[in-house]
């Protein structure tokens, strides 16, 4: 089963050296980085976005869950923070810790289960595969004075 690829668009704002505008579906949010490396701090920076992904998938999918199971799960926070550092094979890591705090009269067992079934969100199972990245170049679009290329609209057929 083929699942329809989502889109999300990202383009330099000009604004900043980092700002970007960026729209998905009917969504539009900036992102950019700190001012301590040369941004605005407009928006979130790409990490940020990229715990927030992983964040929001994992309290959906916890709420979901509990959800169907009709269990008494009051509120999910999910706390994240991502740095590298260096294993003892000299090889360096992305590391991302997840704090989860589930709210409301739940037993132990549906903690536990909760937990698990946060470790099965899509986003966490992407982030875990290792998923394949594919780049192209869109083609170059006429600088300067060069004779910009003029669509034509497509062919109708003749009303019957």
């Amino acid at each position: 089963m083929s699942q329809q690829p989502t889109k999300v668009t990202v383009r330099e704002t000009g604004d900043g050296t980092f700002t970007q505008e960026v729209k998905s579906g009917s969504h539009i949010f900036i992102t950019d980085e700190p001012e301590d490396v040369g941004g605005l701090d407009t928006g979130p920076a790409p990490y940020d976005m990229l715990l927030a992904a992983l964040g929001s998938c994992t309290s959906m999918t916890i709420r979901m869950y509990a959800n169907q199971k009709k269990w008494p799960l009051e509120g999910v926070t999910v706390a994240l923070t991502h740095h590298k550092e260096v294993g003892a094979d000299n090889v360096k890591r992305d590391v991302i810790t997840r704090e989860i705090t589930l709210e409301g009269p739940l037993d132990d067992m549906q903690r536990q289960r909760l937990l698990e079934i946060a470790n099965k969100c899509p986003i966490h199972k992407t982030l875990e595969s290792k998923p394949e990245i594919t780049s192209t170049l869109a083609p170059a679009k006429p600088q300067g004075n060069a004779p910009a290329e003029t669509a034509k609209p497509p062919h109708k057929p003749p009303a019957p």
